[in-house]
C-alpha cells in the first residue's frame, strides 16, 4: 500500500513530467475543452507505459490514474491559457 509521501511524489513527478508539460502544450493547441482534456488524457495513458518499457505488468493502477488525471487537468489549463491569452 502506498503511503502519503509516495502519492504526493507520484503527483509531483507527473506534473513535472510528460503528462504535465506535454499535456499543457497539447491543451494550448486547441480552443475546445473536450479535445484538450482528451489529448492530455492520452499523454497520461502513454506515459506510464513508456517508462515501464511497454510492459503492462509493471504499470501500477494508481500511477496510471494519477497520470491520466494530471494530463486531463494540464490539458484543460493549457486550453484556458490559450483562450485567455487570445483575448488580452
Amino acid at each position: 500500500m502506498l503511503n502519503m509521501l509516495d502519492i504526493l511524489g507520484t503527483i509531483a513527478g507527473n506534473v513535472l513530467s510528460l503528462p504535465g508539460i506535454l499535456g499543457l502544450a497539447l491543451g494550448m493547441m486547441t480552443r475546445n475543452l473536450l479535445v484538450a482534456a482528451i489529448l492530455g488524457g492520452l499523454v497520461g495513458v502513454a506515459e506510464p507505459f513508456i517508462f515501464a518499457g511497454f510492459d503492462a505488468s509493471k504499470v501500477e493502477t494508481i500511477d496510471l490514474v494519477i497520470a491520466i488525471a494530471v494530463g486531463v487537468v494540464a490539458g484543460c489549463i493549457g486550453r484556458a491559457i490559450r483562450v485567455k491569452g487570445a483575448t488580452v
